[in-house]
């Protein structure tokens, strides 16, 4: 059986080099740490890290994401539950804590565990020992405890949202991680790191990188850090040897925005789900969408009067509110609202032009509120 070792970790910058020297030291002195950093930083890695650095690494290492759990839940997750504790608890489980006894927690999100739950992670730290939801027995455990977060804890603990005597015990030491924006020098390191790999999980040959597409993702900020930087360069690579299997032009990995944002689209929702879209002007949809024989004709110059100004008026009314019943499907409020004008003002519009009596002017007497019949006495 092979023995664990601790996972990779790819940079070259001065800063990140600095961090895996401090999980070195660190990891030999078995207190707790506390790893901070934005999200996708590489916080479960430098945790994994310091445990496999240390003389627990062939000893478990559990892992526990305190935001994914509600405070009862992460209470039973971590302490374990006697029988009857709680409704479904048929029998006695054991927590990650006793899980994890002459190893490793990892104890992730640690800002998101309630103040009950902080009170019970302070004794255990303190003193390794607690007890189960539901029980009395009080049980002894050898932890060593990994914490990580991305927010400002001493902050949190300022604003009375995180217990400060815990804070003091988890932070025997601080590593603090550096986003990604600020080691440019290993964003094509590990831009090139993930492309070979899903080149290798598609059984091809990784075309490498244009220089358009480096500059590019240096260029980014990737406020999701290494985690999104290996979204984007495996979705680039793979839709790129996709391409290519299907007869596209060989060539190195090319970058647009959407392979960059695959949110960046022109239909994304807008934040205010409240606002609605507003609708395409009657205009743009009579010019864009209507047949050519059926457009209206530019009005003429000034040199080709006399016109009947009524009747072109008249011509054009028509077209507009066809335009409109067309484009609403037949249901004569939207098209009012289309056409700028109130629901009375486009019933006396319709009754004008002999829309909707006798199957005239097209079908605009579909039932449904705001689509009643036109009647002769209207």
């Amino acid at each position: 059986m092979a023995l664990p070792s601790p996972p990779e970790l790819i940079g070259q910058s001065a800063t990140w080099l600095e961090s895996l020297e401090q999980v070195s030291l660190s990891a030999l002195v078995e207190r707790p740490i506390l790893v901070i950093g934005e999200r996708g930083t590489g916080k479960e890695l430098i945790a994994e890290r310091l445990h496999y650095l240390s003389p627990r690494w062939d000893k478990p290492f559990v892992k526990v994401n305190c935001g994914a759990l509600s405070e009862d839940l992460l209470d039973s997750e971590l302490f374990g539950h006697e029988a009857g504790a709680f409704t479904g608890a048929t029998k006695r489980r054991q927590g990650r804590f006793e899980q994890a006894d002459g190893g490793t927690l990892f104890l992730d999100e640690i800002a998101t565990a309630s103040m009950q739950v902080q009170e019970k992670l302070l004794r255990v730290v303190e003193y390794g020992e607690f007890q189960r939801l539901g029980g009395e027995d009080t049980i002894t455990t050898d932890v060593r405890i990994v914490a990580a977060t991305n927010v400002d804890l001493p902050a949190r603990a300022a604003e009375g949202r995180f217990r400060p005597d815990l804070l003091d015990r988890l932070a025997f030491d601080v590593i603090t991680l550096a986003p990604l924006r600020a080691r440019p020098e290993d964003i094509i390191l590990l831009a090139e790191h993930f492309g070979q790999r899903i080149a290798r999980e598609l059984e091809g040959d990784f075309p490498g990188w244009s220089r358009s597409a480096l500059e590019a993702m240096c260029a980014h900020s990737w406020p999701g850090n290494v985690r999104e930087l290996r979204n984007a360069a495996e979705r680039a690579t793979f839709r790129t040897m996709a391409a290519q299997a299907n007869g596209a032009p060989i060539g190195p990995v090319l970058i647009t925005a959407d392979l960059l944002d695959p949110f960046n689209s022109p239909w994304r929702p807008p934040k205010d789900l409240s606002t609605p879209i507003s609708p395409q002007p009657v205009a743009t949809v009579l010019t864009e969408t209507r047949p050519a024989e059926k457009r209206p004709a530019p009005a003429k110059p000034a040199d080709d009067l006399p016109v009947d100004l009524n009747a072109a008026v008249a011509d054009l009314e028509k077209r507009l509110i066809e335009a409109a019943l067309e484009a609403c499907r037949g249901h004569q409020r939207k098209a009012a609202d289309h056409l700028g004008l109130s629901y009375h003002q486009m019933r006396g519009l319709l009754r004008k032009y002999g829309y909707g009596r006798d199957g005239a002017g097209g079908e605009t007497n579909s039932s449904g509120p705001g689509n009643e019949p036109l009647t002769q006495n209207e």
